[in-house]
């Protein structure tokens, strides 16, 4: 059975010049470790091909029973260069709520 993160989980956006930081944080605190095995940073990667021209760096913040994911070259160039319609990249966390896992 597969279903979208945002039936689990909901999501934050931040940027800093070109990097997008999303977190991602289980409704539930006991469905953190099927997001820690499931949402990886390759899968995120593979994800948001389409967005996130660079590396994809997963942290794990297990007091909080969170995930943060720095993604590099996000934003097409930052938001002072950028002539992207979202600057900050906040819509970024619905892109990835948006992921299917298998549960």
């Amino acid at each position: 059975m597969k279903k979208k993160l945002y039936e689990l989980a909901h999501s934050r956006a931040g940027d800093k010049g070109n990097t997008l930081i999303l977190s991602l944080i289980p409704y539930e605190e006991k469905d953190y470790e099927l997001l820690h095995e499931k949402v990886t940073a390759e899968k995120v990667k593979e994800h948001l091909t389409e967005i996130v021209d660079g590396n994809i760096i997963r942290y794990e913040v297990p007091n909080i029973s969170a995930l943060q994911f720095v993604c590099h070259h996000a934003l097409l160039g930052g938001v002072t260069t950028s002539l992207s319609m979202d600057t900050h990249g906040k819509s970024l966390s619905y892109a990835l709520l948006g992921m299917e896992i298998e549960i």
